[in-house]
C-alpha cells in the first residue's frame, strides 16, 4: 500500500538499426556577394483620430465622475477620521487639565 510504483522503461519494438557514421560534407569556398539593391520599404499607414460616438462620450464621462465621487468620498472620510481624532485628543486634553488644575 505504502511503496512506491516505480515506472518501467518501455522496450523498444520492432527491429532496432545500430547508428551510422555520417560522412563529412566538402567545404565550400566563400564566394564574392554582389550587394543588392535595397527595395524601398512602404511607408506605415497613419493611424486615424479615434472616433467619439455619442455613446462612448457618455461611457467616458461617467466614469470620469464616478472616479471623483470616489475619490472625493475617500478623502473625505480621511478628513472626518482626522477631526474626530484631533476632538477626541482636545477632550482629553481638557479633562487632564481640569483635573491636574484641582490639587
Amino acid at each position: 500500500m505504502f511503496r512506491p510504483k516505480i515506472p518501467t522503461m518501455p522496450q523498444p519494438t520492432g527491429l532496432v538499426a545500430p547508428p551510422t557514421a555520417v560522412a563529412p560534407a566538402a567545404v565550400a569556398e566563400p564566394t564574392a556577394v554582389t550587394p543588392a539593391v535595397p527595395t524601398p520599404v512602404p511607408p506605415a499607414p497613419s493611424r486615424s483620430a479615434v472616433q467619439l460616438t455619442p455613446g462612448t462620450a457618455l461611457a467616458l464621462v461617467g466614469g470620469g465622475a464616478a472616479v471623483v465621487l470616489v475619490v472625493g468620498a475617500v478623502l473625505v472620510s480621511m478628513l472626518l477620521a482626522v477631526a474626530i481624532t484631533a476632538t477626541s485628543v482636545a477632550v482629553c486634553a481638557v479633562v487632564m487639565r481640569s483635573l491636574l488644575s484641582r490639587r
